[in-house]
């Protein structure tokens, strides 16, 4: 075990490794303050299970619309850094609702203000889960990729330690504690992950630092027992027939026109312009992904029989 986080910490470094592990647990732990909310809004305000259900609807909407914040932060950088800064954005308004809670007395006192700051909290939580996700993505698609699998794993470790210790003391501090306190409680871990958030470095295109890269253009990258993998492009081009090789060259050469093209555009282009080109290279990879073959044959299978379909997409 000791062993493993000293290769994660190595090939990934310290402070990336303590952002991903607080930020998971912090995804557990809500289970800690949110048995209060459920209490708040049963026992105090005497709500009617209908009306709790409108306000847990209304406050959990955020995290429904989770791809639109990958495609806000990939779009649209802030200083020419698309993660970091909108991890910050998102821990803040995890934090500020939690504090203005446990402060005000009347606004978690009304169900309207109450349902307002918890919708605002969990647009903050679901912010930083897709900007984590996407950092992790950046950090193991060339140079770390052997390491994924890793990175998953110790992701949802902490958030299993999390939801384990937020299920266990939220019930004892909901009895020795009063709801304001438990709020206030809560706020330190995005107050902590607000701390961590400068610890990472990101570089101006977007992509986190990683240890031990000179060169982030390398197209190398190391294995867990730190050897030198061949380059991906390379091991495709031998195993694969002549036609697949040309097919392969023509679509990397127009991928690679297209990213020149927006790099350009990105230096010299105003701001809304740089936006625009972001937002199109950003409706072109969706589409050439959408327009796999698996995904087609999936997609005329659903549009042919609904019911199975349905029955797929609902994991049965």
């Amino acid at each position: 075990m000791i062993k493993w986080l000293k290769q994660l910490q190595a090939a990934f470094g310290a402070s990336f490794l303590w952002l991903i592990c607080l930020i998971y647990f912090t995804q557990g732990f809500r289970s800690f303050v949110w048995t209060a909310v459920s209490y708040q809004l049963k026992d105090r305000l005497k709500l009617s299970p209908s009306a709790s259900q409108l306000v847990f609807s209304v406050a959990f909407f955020p995290w429904s619309i989770k791809p639109f914040y990958g495609i806000l932060s990939d779009c649209i950088p802030i200083r020419g850094r698309k993660r970091i800064p909108y991890l910050v954005i998102a821990t803040i308004l995890s934090l500020f609702p939690w504090l203005v809670l446990g402060m005000k007395t009347s606004l978690r006192s009304t169900s309207g203000p109450l349902m307002v700051f918890l919708t605002a909290q969990n647009i903050g939580s679901a912010m930083a889960d897709v900007v984590i996700d996407a950092m992790i993505a950046e950090a193991v698609r060339f140079e770390r990729a052997a390491f994924a699998g890793d990175l998953q794993s110790i992701s949802w470790l902490s958030m299993a330690f999390g939801g384990i210790c937020g299920s266990l003391l939220g019930g004892y501090a909901l009895i020795n504690s009063q709801i304001h306190t438990i709020f206030l409680l809560f706020s330190v871990l995005p107050s902590i992950q607000l701390l961590s958030c400068t610890l990472v470095k990101e570089d101006s295109s977007g992509t986190k630092i990683l240890p031990g890269l000179a060169n982030p253009e390398s197209s190398e990258r190391v294995d867990r027992n730190g050897s030198i993998l061949a380059d991906i492009s390379t091991v495709k081009k031998s195993n694969f027939g002549t036609s697949r090789r040309k097919k392969g060259r023509k679509s990397s050469n127009k991928r690679a026109f297209v990213q020149s093209r927006s790099s350009s555009l990105t230096k010299d282009s105003p701001l809304v312009s740089r936006w625009y080109q972001s937002l199109k290279s950003a409706v072109y990879s969706l589409r050439r992904a959408f327009m796999q073959p698996v995904i087609l044959r999936l997609s005329s299978c659903i549009w042919r029989h609904p019911f199975w379909g349905v029955h797929v997409l609902l994991g049965g």
